[in-house]
């Protein structure tokens, strides 16, 4: 099984590697291109003339080749939940390198606990793959949130400071231009490719529905509805996010009351599942040999599994119970 993980492994990298040098020619290639095209040197006409010559469908069909794994992940649709995903959570990252960096992940874990797993623990292997290999998406899930919480706790003000530029004579597209000087990160940077987007052709009614699109936040939501109902059937647009800001504000003390009453129930699902776990490791440091029962034998193993797995769904039905949505 080493062997093979081994072999998987050196493909893989000598794959990347390839890919790597192929397309760093391939960019030095078009960075002379378009040197020579901006010099108009006899090269390029050269070059021009070999195009002129060759059949344009060819060319067409040479220019749509891409990469096997990118078809694949085409196919599972991947690529689209991946970068709606990273965009989401603010971050430069592309859905292949992320691909890349959770399989990378996984052979470190499929390969340590091979090596370091004691005799006996053939699942230790698999699960310390999954769990290595779902980091970047646990890491990008969490970043994903914190940016959206920082968003939702300036959009109320944001909503006021577009009222107030609205009733100062702005027209609206100028109130989204400025809110990205006025405000800080994540809010400015979305607003920003809102107002860029429209500023370069883009109908600002799509341009909206985007931003609801990179912001999954029920405000945002509620927020391009009412503009966009606003710009077909008329009304006071400031009047409106007034009262929308305000009712943001109102939503979000509803929830920090429910926090608080919740908290003791929260508190109770924590309390629940780390005892059996201190227990147990006490229990391993104190009696090794009782434990062991639960490491070294195939029943207790079983055991042990099915327990972890009733004290992770015990913990969700907790969760789920003081999860109240406003």
């Amino acid at each position: 099984m080493e062997l093979y993980l081994a072999l998987f492994a050196a493909l893989w990298l000598a794959t990347l590697g390839a890919w790597w040098l192929l397309a760093r020619a391939a960019r030095s290639a078009e960075v002379t291109r378009m040197r020579d095209r901006l010099a108009g040197t006899a090269r390029e006409r050269r070059r021009r003339e070999k195009k002129k010559k060759a059949p344009a469908l060819i060319d067409a069909g040479s220019a749509e080749r891409e990469l096997l794994v990118a078809r694949l992940l085409r196919r599972l649709r991947y690529e689209e939940w991946a970068r709606r995903l990273i965009e989401q959570a603010g971050l430069k990252w592309r859905p292949v390198r992320l691909a890349h960096g959770c399989l990378a992940l996984a052979l470190v874990g499929m390969w340590s606990g091979m090596r370091l797993g004691p005799a006996g623990w053939d699942w230790l292997a698999p699960a310390l793959a999954v769990a290595l290999g779902t980091l970047p998406i646990v890491y990008l899930l969490r970043r994903r949130r914190n940016r959206l919480m920082k968003f939702e706790a300036l959009f109320p003000e944001s909503l006021e400071f577009m009222a107030r530029s609205m009733r100062a004579g702005h027209a609206f597209s100028v109130s989204l231009e400025m809110l990205h000087r006025e405000f800080p990160e994540p809010l400015a940077g979305e607003f920003r490719r809102t107002f860029e987007e429209h500023n370069l052709g883009l109908p600002l009614e799509t341009a909206l529905v985007k931003l609801g699109q990179r912001v999954p936040s029920m405000d945002v939501h509620f927020f391009v509805s009412a503009v966009l109902l606003q710009r077909r059937t008329g009304g006071n647009l400031a009047e409106i996010l007034d009262k929308l800001a305000s009712l943001i504000r109102e939503r979000f003390k509803l929830q920090a009351k429910i926090r608080a009453i919740s908290a003791h129930g929260r508190m109770t699902g924590l309390a629940l599942t780390a005892i059996p776990i201190v227990v147990a490791l006490l229990l391993l440091y104190l009696n090794p040999s009782y434990a062991g029962f639960f490491i070294t034998d195939p029943t207790g193993q079983k055991m042990a599994l099915a327990a972890a797995g009733l004290q992770l769904v015990g913990y969700a039905v907790i969760k789920k119970i003081v999860s109240i949505e406003v």
